[in-house]
């Protein structure tokens, strides 16, 4: 799968559920940004990851875990830096931000180990 049909994919799962939630928890604006907010650091950090894989895979094996162990790292701590922004500087609820992080956290891990496998060129392809 391309980067561009993930990035598709990505995008419509957290926008089409995060626009049915706020028909339903239109209360509630402030939980609905928070969730938006942990949905979208998430949803970077998944195309972060693909966009690594796309890259290292056709590279020699210490240049991919060079890439996929370094790129994990600086994402932990973008994204750990990403929440740390959320609720001290930018006053989000802690709840909702949680939720939709790990939620499309794991939706998002999920469809990566679906997809990586039809992505990764065969031993012919490589050479």
């Amino acid at each position: 799968m391309t980067l561009l049909k993930y990035t598709t994919l990505v995008t419509g799962a957290v926008a089409i559920p995060l626009a049915g939630l706020a028909f339903v928890w239109n209360e509630d604006p402030h939980g609905l940004r928070s969730a938006a907010y942990g949905a979208g650091v998430a949803a970077v950090n998944a195309l972060g990851a693909y966009a690594t894989v796309l890259w290292a895979q056709r590279r020699r094996t210490n240049v991919f875990l060079g890439a996929i162990l370094g790129g994990m790292a600086a994402r932990i701590v973008l994204v750990l830096a990403a929440v740390i922004v959320g609720l001290g500087t930018l006053d989000l609820r802690r709840v909702p931000l949680v939720i939709a992080l790990l939620g499309y956290f794991v939706l998002f891990l999920a469809l990566e180990v679906k997809t990586l496998p039809r992505t990764v060129p065969s031993e012919a392809q490589v050479r």
